[in-house]
């Protein structure tokens, strides 16, 4: 799961394979200039395409983005619902 939420999050934000070595503990917002507030959007719209389901305005928080392994369990969790 989490390789492919790595490979969404690369092509959303077009960082050209640089998650490709990361791993869970990885930081996100802050650490990826590329992950501004527009960036967002455009990652939740290609995890909900990728993966099938929907996020509510309401669910997102930046805790979500802190790291891949954050990112990676909201997917998780929204599939399992």
């Amino acid at each position: 799961m989490i390789e492919e939420v790595k490979t969404v999050v690369d092509s959303a934000l077009q960082l050209r394979g640089r998650l490709r070595a990361c791993d869970a503990s990885m930081p996100l917002l802050g650490a990826i200039p590329e992950l501004d507030s527009m960036a967002v959007v455009s990652l939740i719209t290609a995890l909900e395409e990728h993966f099938g389901f929907a996020v509510a305005d309401d669910e997102i928080e930046a805790g979500i983005f802190a790291t891949v392994g954050n990112l990676t369990d909201f997917v998780r969790q929204k599939l399992d619902a």
